[in-house]
């Protein structure tokens, strides 16, 4: 039986992990609540999944580089899928720019010595810097735990072999 290959692994893995966080979503109503750490779990299980697998399929005698750039390989596609959803996500949801500044201009209005123009001015440089900082934010959020789980997992299994 031909193994899958971790690109395709990485594939599964953003697959189960946008379907995880659309549940979420569609249960909560948002992201902010500790559901979201099953998406991650997910996320760590797919790495340490390609990982274990190619252990098995050099009979234990991988490099840390060949460990790590086995991670990668799976980690940059559950990255590529996590920011690309949650691009459409955003694009879709329009909505949760206003929300977020509602909240803000909430917030900074209760706020001393500031005028109303003010406040419209700082609403308006978030509104549009809300879809950019997501997008940044995921694209370095998963890449840091995605690199820091094939890091860690190599270390340990180049340093078991035979």
């Amino acid at each position: 039986m031909k193994s899958i290959s971790a690109r395709n692994k990485g594939l599964i893995t953003g697959a189960v992990m946008i379907l995880i966080s659309i549940g979420i979503y569609l249960t909560k109503g948002n992201f902010e609540n500790s559901l979201q750490y099953i998406t991650y779990t997910v996320y760590v299980a797919g790495i340490l999944w390609t990982l274990f697998t190619f252990k098995k399929e050099t009979e234990n005698n991988a490099t840390f580089k060949q460990y790590f750039a086995e991670g990668f390989k799976c980690f940059i596609v559950v990255t590529l899928l996590m920011v690309l959803f949650t691009l459409t996500f955003l694009l879709l949801h329009p909505e949760l720019k206003e929300q977020m500044a509602a909240m803000m201009r909430e917030d900074i209005a209760k706020m001393k010595d500031i005028t109303p123009l003010d406040v419209e001015n700082k609403v308006a440089t978030a509104k549009k810097a809300f879809i950019p900082s997501l997008v940044i934010g995921a694209v370095f959020g998963y890449l840091a735990i995605g690199s820091l789980i094939s890091v860690i997992a190599a270390g340990f299994l180049s340093s078991q072999k035979k």
